[in-house]
């Protein structure tokens, strides 16, 4: 059996972003279907609505683009998921690169000039801390080679395969 992952709901193909739309990628929503990933929207779990303001982090802060701080929002969206990963003991997520709330090693500056920075989104940043490995899109092959079972490498007779069952029994 494979690792629960976290992954964007947006990469899904949900049109939660700030602008109503997805973002689905290739490959993501077959293998979340495939391995039983949960999907998870850091913002709308912190009670933003969809559409919203666009909003960049800014220093420990996130502002949206109308001068507003959206810090409180975000930062709750982070709390929930990484409290539903560690209910589930998630080890993994995958989650949308640049965002505010997701965004791991690179996001947008805070100025809302699309000019990107190193840095990580408040959910990113949160899961980061707690021991959660984050990926984004673009990684979806590392992701899988960390979260997919390996094929048994021990040779298949009848004696063992004997030996595997009873080890393997569930009592």
């Amino acid at each position: 059996m494979s690792e629960r992952v976290l992954v964007s709901r947006c990469l899904l193909g949900c049109p939660c972003r700030y602008d109503g739309c997805a973002k689905a990628y290739e490959g993501i929503a077959e293998a979340a279907a495939k391995y039983g990933w949960i999907p998870v929207c850091p913002e709308q779990s912190g009670g933003l609505p969809t559409p919203r303001t666009p909003a960049e982090r800014l220093g420990d802060r996130v502002i949206a683009k109308d001068g507003t701080d959206v810090t409180d929002a975000f930062r709750l969206g982070a709390e929930e998921t990484l409290r539903l990963a560690k209910l589930m003991n998630i080890r993994f997520a995958l989650l949308k690169a640049k965002s505010p709330s997701c965004g791991c090693g690179t996001i947008y500056d805070g100025t809302h000039t699309g000019t990107l920075t190193d840095g990580n989104g408040l959910t990113a940043e949160m899961l980061l801390e707690n021991g959660i490995a984050v990926f984004n899109e673009h990684q979806l092959d590392e992701l899988l080679a960390c979260v997919t079972p390996k094929r048994p490498t021990e040779t298949v007779t009848f004696t063992n395969m004997c030996m595997i069952a009873d080890r393997d029994r569930v009592l």
